[in-house]
């Protein structure tokens, strides 16, 4: 049961930062980049896609015994789009301004890569529990990463946080950031940061390896 558990939440940790599906594997950069001008378009997207990943990812894993090899990938976007539709509606419902500014990002999220991507890859080869670990983390990995995107955009574009003000008036806006390439600028930014993470956390690891060979020949 432990190494059970244990599996299952390395299957969540993994989508928030090891594979993290924007700054690590680089999927998902149309919604990213085209809705990410403010935090609240970007966290509501991130959310959207979010749940569709696990829901989408709790009925392929629960039919995979069912679905015949042929019409796999079909029956995946059949899933997919029934869910995409039930977000539609939603948002439509909570909010119409919300709901315009998206646009038609929230029924493209039925051709995400990253959706029908875990479907296939895993999804359809694991047990529920799996499947619904790895949709939440990969989920939340990117809500996470658009939101990042988002607020930084923000926060420079428009001197505001979910249309708060944070800074004196006489601030002056940077309007490139709110504009299309403020998204390519800020997506650089952070996979400069998370690239420099990971060759850091290489170079201890390689450092600590090293040491420990050293004293293992003493």
């Amino acid at each position: 049961m432990a190494v059970s558990t244990k599996t299952t939440t390395d299957e969540f940790i993994k989508g928030l930062w090891k594979d993290n599906p924007v700054f690590v594997q680089v999927l998902g950069m149309c919604p990213a980049l085209a809705v990410s001008n403010t935090a609240r378009n970007a966290l509501a997207m991130g959310l959207a896609t979010a749940f569709v990943l696990v829901m989408s990812n709790m009925v392929v894993s629960s039919l995979r015994s069912f679905i015949p090899k042929e019409v796999r990938i079909a029956t995946y976007i059949l899933v997919i789009a029934t869910f995409v539709t039930l977000v539609d509606y939603v948002i439509q419902a909570i909010s119409l301004d919300l709901y315009k500014a998206l646009g038609a990002f929230i029924s493209l999220i039925v051709v995400n890569c990253l959706i029908l991507g875990r479907a296939e890859a895993f999804a359809s080869k694991n047990t529920i529990a799996r499947s619904t670990m790895d949709g939440l983390g990969m989920g939340v990995g990117f809500a996470f990463a658009l939101f990042s995107i988002g607020a930084v955009r923000e926060i420079f574009g428009a001197g505001s946080l979910f249309g708060v003000s944070l800074f004196h008036d006489a601030f002056q806006d940077w309007v490139v950031m709110v504009l299309p390439s403020g998204g390519f600028f800020t997506l650089a930014g952070w996979l400069l940061l998370f690239n420099w993470i990971k060759q850091r956390k290489a170079q201890r690891e390689r450092a600590a390896t090293l040491s420990l060979t050293e004293e293992a020949a003493r």
